[in-house]
This record gives structure tokens, sequence and C-alpha cells, in this order.
């Protein structure tokens, strides 16, 4: 698999797995969660809000321009996978610059410490005094790295990167661009 398609597939996936160079492991296995009953999506085309939904009115696009202003990346622009809650930001690879895939996930319904695909690999600590959960090599490949931040006890913002077969870059950049996702979102309680 190239690292182009392993980039792709790892900011798709993004979704379902999640991912701060932080201190405890992280036990259990990888096991398949749903949104609890009265979840739903931050609004209906009619235009109604859920008011359990802490993204409500946040738009995941808007977050990863701000988080990644300055660094050489194009506008982000919704994901196949979820397009009303997750975008994703790709820097091609130059000669002599490494590229890189950035995405944020807003995942209410979904507690931060759900469904990490790599144990092993997972640690918890804080981003800027939020909860929160890294995870390196999520999908057990090279050179991905993410972050999951607590927004509520029972939501979570999944910020991952994808950058070649690099996942020390690709770990600092996550902790990096998950110190500015965090400041955007809201005050967990």
């Amino acid at each position: 698999m190239t690292a182009r398609r392993v980039s792709v597939a790892f900011a798709i996936s993004a979704i379902a797995f999640g991912l701060t160079a932080c201190t405890d492991q992280v036990g259990g296995q990888a096991t398949p969660s749903s949104p609890p009953a009265g979840t739903t999506a931050p609004a209906t085309e009619s235009g109604s809000v859920d008011p359990d939904n802490p993204f409500a009115g946040l738009s995941p696009c808007t977050i990863v321009d701000q988080a990644l202003a300055g660094r050489g990346f194009p506008k982000a622009v919704p994901t196949v996978a979820d397009a009303k809650e997750s975008c994703r930001a790709s820097k091609p690879s130059a000669v002599g610059i490494q590229g890189a895939d950035v995405a944020v996930s807003l995942q209410p319904g979904m507690g931060y410490r759900d469904n990490v695909g790599n144990p092993s690999q997972a640690s918890e600590g804080k981003v800027n005094g939020r909860p929160a959960v890294e995870e390196r090599e999520p999908l057990n490949v090279a050179g991905q790295c993410g972050v999951w931040l607590e927004v509520k006890p029972s939501s979570r913002v999944l910020v991952t990167v994808a950058s070649g077969g690099d996942t020390e870059a690709s770990c600092k950049l996550v902790e990096e661009v998950a110190a500015k996702v965090e400041p955007q979102l809201p005050k967990t309680n």
C-alpha cells in the first residue's frame, strides 16, 4: 500500500478511530459503539438543533482551517465518510518536505476513551487541561497518530494525522494541532 493510500485511508477511517503525549496506558479492547438513544446530528434539514449535541453551530472545516493557519495547508474539505461532522486538509509532499493529512471529526455521543483501536499504543493525558487520549499508529500502520479530546462526558473530537511512514512526526504534528483545536471547542463541564 502506498503512503498516499495509507494517508487517505487513515483520514477516512479517523471517524471510527480516535487518537496527546500523556502518561497512563489505556487498556481494553476496541469495540464498536453507537451513540446513545436520542443523540442526533447537529442540525436537521428543518433547521432544528439537538440541545444535547455540544457541537451545534460548529463547523469542523472552520476548526481545521483555524488550527492549521500559517502552516501551508489548503482550505479544509468535508470527508467523504461523514461530511457533516468531519473535515480534512492535505498538504502534498514536495522535494524535502513531508506531506500530511490532518482531519477533525466531531463525534457527539462517543466518549473520548471509546473505541481505542490499538490500546497498547494509547496513553491518557490532557491538552490545554482537557482530558484526552493519544494513540500512535491506531490502524497499526506507521505514520499515523491521533488525539481524542473530551467534550462533555459523552462526546469527543478526533484530531488525526497521517504523514508518510514517520509516526514521530505525525504525533508531534497532531499534538500541536490538537492544542490549536482545543480552545475552539465547547468547555467541558
